[in-house]
């Protein structure tokens, strides 16, 4: 079905988006496979084309496109060539972002913005916690006022980019009497900071060129300015853009998954199985018509949360219906793609076999599908 959401300017930009994968991303893909960190060459050409500052005003640097959709485009292009690639540049441009840009004050936005544009400050954010999980009430890091600085102590765990960002936003109990969703508050926590020590490289399922790590605070000595929004409202700022995040991740999730499908429907009219291709068998056939639908329906209503979030209308829960039901259908699909590639969709020297270990977490991150549901149930009032 042909797609409504996208303009003239939006596909020129596809355009450019894509040119920048294929130029600085592919060729040197499985470098970043075999090290398990993105070069910072990347970061700096996504800086020098506008990649990184869609949602941020010219004045600190960024493109400030003033439109959710050019953010949707380039979520499209990175997750259709590497799901891992897109959740490194999405942490950063899609989800930190708006945390800089909204939170900070003038003095903070000159001071990290210009260099988040360029690609010379990478980030990550630091809420997920060894023993919490989706539970980001229940964070156990803490940090206290000394004098008019704050001292943190605490871990994080399951950090993209963190392993090279050079600038986490920490979320941190600072109010230890308040109720378990209040009296926590974001930080800045900086490359060089003493106590700030970063575990290894997590070894994970998939998505290997994405690096993710362990964070661990000992101690370390914050100044008063590189407090993120209010003081103890840290948990509402969370919740506040976390839909935005849950629909970045549903578009990557659905264009990921969507990409895989054109692969292995191109598979299926050229592999050929007892004299003919494997996709005129009327089961394969049935399970490819399946999956072309089922993606197209997920589509429309994903495009919609998109021109929603354009015109500040998504609300938590449509985007938690986004992100879970995109999750299951992109799991769904790639598993299928697997299926139809035989033992070859095994191998991991095949796309699909890598998709499909990419994909499993989609299901787990920014909130578990469990988590997800809960939130629409608890909005029909059960």
């Amino acid at each position: 079905m042909r797609r409504t959401l996208f303009d003239a300017d939006h596909e020129a930009f596809r355009e450019s988006a894509r040119e920048f994968v294929d130029r600085a991303v592919r060729p040197h893909y499985e470098k970043f496979v075999a090290q398990r960190f993105i070069d910072r060459e990347v970061w700096l050409e996504a800086g020098r084309q506008g990649l990184l500052g869609l949602g941020v005003p010219e004045e600190y640097g960024g493109s400030d496109a003033g439109d959710y959709r050019f953010n949707a485009v380039l979520g499209e292009e990175l997750a259709g060539f590497s799901a891992g690639v897109a959740s490194c540049l999405g942490i950063h441009a899609d989800v930190v972002a708006p945390y800089l840009v909204d939170l900070c004050t003038e003095e903070q936005k000159q001071r990290w913005l210009p260099r988040f544009c360029s690609g010379e400050l990478t980030t990550g954010i630091g809420m997920t916690e060894p023993s919490g999980g989706s539970d980001l009430a229940a964070l156990r890091s803490t940090a206290v006022r000394d004098g008019s600085d704050w001292v943190l102590n605490g871990s994080k765990t399951f950090i993209t980019n963190g392993y090279s960002a050079d600038m986490v936003v920490v979320a941190a109990r600072t109010n230890p009497d308040a109720k378990p969703a209040k009296g926590i508050t974001l930080f800045a926590v900086e490359t060089g900071m003493k106590g700030f020590e970063r575990g290894r490289k997590l070894d994970k399922v998939g998505q290997p060129e994405s690096d993710t790590a362990e964070l661990f605070f000992d101690n370390v000595r914050l100044p008063a300015d590189n407090v993120i929004g209010e003081v103890d409202r840290g948990f509402v700022h969370m919740m506040e853009r976390l839909p935005q995040e849950r629909l970045g991740g549903a578009i990557s999730n659905l264009a990921h998954a969507k990409q895989i499908l054109v692969e292995t429907i191109a598979y299926a009219k050229e592999r050929k199985a007892f004299g003919q291709a494997i996709g005129s068998f009327q089961h394969n056939k049935f399970v490819l018509a399946e999956l072309v639908t089922k993606v197209d329906v997920t589509q429309a209503f994903v495009d919609q949360c998109t021109l929603a979030h354009t015109r500040g209308e998504l609300s938590a829960v449509d985007a938690a219906k986004a992100k879970y039901w995109s999750a299951d259908v992109q799991n769904e699909v790639i598993d299928a793609c697997v299926q139809l590639h035989g033992g070859y969709g095994y191998m991991t020297e095949y796309r699909v076999a890598r998709a499909w270990m990419d994909a499993r977490v989609t299901r787990i991150w920014a909130g578990s599908n469990e988590i997800m549901k809960e939130l629409i149930g608890r909005d029909l009032g059960l």
